[in-house]
């Protein structure tokens, strides 16, 4: 059985930084939609109201592979394909800059600030690494190859080439990039350290912290600690797999939980809140990897330093 066809590109240019939403009419629709504003409505009008959806259209928001505006009589073509852009609603801006580590023609490694939320996702769209740096360096088809929390800060691996991403997302998903992190937490002489951490990790949908749970381990950290003075302790960790806020389950597991860390040990009334005086103590220090286009060995190490570490 021969697969569904690949979209057409899209017509209308990134916004800010920011891809136009593709929308495909369903081929085998569960009721008749006699036009595309009748689908359109009760696609979206549960969202953003039948009144700007109309208005919407009336603008010529909507368009189709063509580039042409799409009216609102116009009769429903099953499997078509619609672009618009989305409205975007105010952000708290995130004050600081994003730092440009290393860049050639099929890489660029970032470092993030703390509270800039890698990809536009949610509440945060354009206040985001991916749409700043497509924006401000005309790198429209730049990706991120992993994850790094919003919270978190440092070193970020994008591909400048879409073409590129699946080799580098291949890196992580096969362990072969070596990842150093920098924390801040708690000191106490009776956490016998260095140590490896193994647990199960789970984390599901709607909730914000993760859990540890019985079951076979799926993560692994190594924790050691550099130094200590004043109660706080100034530690090193190295992830050898990528679960959802690892290090921060680890580090709480321990009872040593990151300085300013909203989520563990405690979910706090307003986590999403950006207090920006006191970022969470932890920052991506450190990737070390072979290329898999060029073949060059790479070792990038970000110039952030964190703030509550005993030894500034």
């Amino acid at each position: 059985m021969r697969g569904r066809a690949k979209p057409p590109a899209a017509p209308l240019p990134q916004r800010a930084g920011v891809d136009p939403v593709r929308v495909r009419l369903p081929v085998d629709p569960a009721e008749a939609w006699p036009t595309v504003r009748d689908h359109l409505l009760d696609r979206f009008a549960g969202a953003i109201g039948a009144a700007r959806v109309d208005t919407m259209l009336a603008e010529g928001r909507f368009v189709g592979a063509d580039g042409g505006a799409v009216r609102a009589d116009e009769p429903y073509t099953a499997g078509r394909y619609l672009w618009f852009h989305r409205d975007f609603a105010p952000e708290e801006p995130v004050p600081f800059p994003v730092g440009i580590v290393y860049r050639d023609e099929h890489l660029l490694i970032a470092d993030k600030p703390h509270f800039l939320a890698t990809t536009p996702r949610g509440r945060h769209v354009t206040e985001t690494l991916v749409a700043r740096l497509r924006a401000g360096l005309g790198l429209p088809e730049l990706q991120p190859a992993h994850r790094l929390d919003r919270l978190t800060a440092g070193l970020v691996l994008c591909v400048v080439r879409a073409s590129d991403r699946g080799a580098y997302q291949t890196l992580f998903r096969d362990r072969l990039v070596r990842k150093e992190y920098e924390a801040v937490a708690p000191y106490d002489p009776e956490v016998t350290l260095p140590r490896t951490v193994r647990s199960r990790i789970v984390k599901e949908r709607g909730i914000i912290a993760a859990r540890e749970e019985p079951g076979p381990a799926n993560s692994e950290s190594r924790i050691e600690l550099i130094g200590h003075r004043g109660g706080l302790g100034h530690y090193r960790l190295l992830p050898a797999t990528g679960r959802t806020h690892q290090l921060r389950v680890h580090m709480n597991a321990l009872g040593l939980p990151l300085v300013n860390d909203p989520v563990y040990p405690v979910v706090e009334p307003d986590p999403d809140r950006m207090d920006h005086g006191h970022p969470l103590q932890l920052l991506a220090k450190v990737l070390e990897f072979t290329d898999p286009v060029t073949g060059a060995a790479h070792r990038f190490e970000s110039a952030q330093r964190l703030s509550g570490r005993p030894d500034r």
